[in-house]
């Protein structure tokens, strides 16, 4: 039995994910009619769905008819429907922010009936007929977007200006401007584009080979520095991911991240940059890549997807995607998380089986490993070729 007086130990710190109730952008309309929301909604729904994935939070209203499931009405916790079109998941209970975020982890955006449940960041319509409601909710307004004035109304209330002191500095439009709110919600969502960083997989045993891959010398330097270099030109910020043990090995000159997910190789690495950055993307590449080139990685990120969970090339022979030169998106680390939970560490698998950008490679040879001292000899063989032909 624990004593009263023990104080709880204090749990590790983590960078948390910049997650709302239930996704990273989430924006709660408020202070019109229920009906009128929706409708903004839906105009908004229509205009980007096309080109981003949108979820929408609502409750029931007691104008809409309830057509509960026999199943759950017979005591079902859960019942999942194949539609035609669609697919339909009733669950018999609640759900809470914890449950929340993995659900809409795909979403790139989630409007939110305000009225009802709250968002991180929200958009105040003027309406006067809510105008008592929306007072009371006057505390909800931790972050507010946008203004919108509706039909008859012509500037803002004078509680709002008292309670948000930037208010002058936040944009107002007209409810039935579709417009300029469709483009407000655009350019909110190109600002939201996740940095990238880098990070040079070199934590490999490298027990095929007989020596440490990262420090081939295939260019005039390590090629774990050599690709750090090179990437270098695409980010600010590049790692050499390594083992805890390597860790003093490395140049002092090249910022490391050791493994904190332990034995599970590149996809223990990639969870490890997750854990020290969630909010960024990873371009993440072997260091056993020696024809890897700057026009192969030109063509990598011109072609990156931010709503995809990731964007990967393709091998030519093997027809599945290179999970150790891909661009891994902040949505994919709940991903790898939750394979990892069912027993996966396998980075492809993830790919293969989650909504990923594949991509063919402009020369498929530039994605060649070299695991084996033959394979070492037969890439130094093309290097020398190439050499000489230069």
């Amino acid at each position: 039995m624990t004593s009263a007086g023990n104080k709880h130990g204090k749990h590790t710190a983590l960078i948390r994910p910049a997650y709302g109730n239930f996704g990273r952008n989430e924006w709660a309309i408020l202070g019109a009619p229920c009906g009128d929301i929706q409708a903004l909604a839906a105009h908004i729904i229509s205009a980007l769905s096309s080109q981003v994935k949108i979820a929408y939070v609502d409750a029931q209203h007691s104008d809409e008819p309830e057509n509960p499931s026999a199943r759950l009405a017979a005591g079902a916790a859960l019942e999942y429907t194949q539609k035609e079109f669609q697919t339909q998941l009733n669950y018999n209970g609640t759900f809470n922010h914890f449950e929340n975020r993995p659900l809409f982890n795909d979403c790139d955006m989630v409007l939110i009936n305000g009225n009802h449940h709250q968002g991180k960041k929200q958009v105040v319509i003027l309406d006067s007929r809510k105008k008592a409601s929306l007072q009371k909710r006057v505390d909800q307004l931790t972050d507010v977007q946008l203004f919108l004035l509706a039909d008859g109304e012509t500037e803002l209330f004078d509680f709002i200006k008292d309670s948000i002191p930037n208010w002058k500095n936040i944009p107002v439009y007209y409810v039935n401007e579709h417009d300029k709110i469709v483009q407000f919600f655009n350019d909110e969502l190109n600002k939201s584009k996740p940095k990238l960083y880098a990070l040079v997989l070199a934590g490999g045993k490298s027990q095929r080979m007989g020596t440490d891959k990262g420090a081939i010398n295939w260019y005039g330097k390590d090629q774990r520095y050599y690709m750090a270099d090179l990437l270098k030109n695409y980010t600010d910020k590049v790692f050499i991911s390594c083992r805890a043990d390597q860790q003093q090995d490395i140049d002092p000159a090249y910022q490391t991240l050791p493994d904190t997910f332990t034995g599970l190789g590149p996809f223990g690495a990639i969870l490890s940059a997750f854990r020290e950055q969630p909010e960024k993307a990873w371009l993440v590449v072997a260091c056993d890549l020696p024809l890897l080139d700057a026009a192969t990685l030109d063509y990598l990120i011109a072609h990156r997807d931010t709503l995809k969970i990731a964007t990967a090339f393709e091998n030519s022979e093997s027809h599945f995607p290179e999970p150790l030169i891909t661009i891994w998106e902040p949505k994919s680390y709940p991903v790898l998380l939750s394979f990892l939970s069912q027993g996966y560490s396998c980075p492809r698998k993830v790919l293969i089986n989650s909504d990923t950008l594949i991509v063919q490679a402009p020369n498929a040879d530039a994605l060649t490993n070299v695991n084996t001292p033959e394979e070492r000899e037969r890439v130094q063989s093309i290097l020398q070729q190439k050499t000489t032909t230069a």
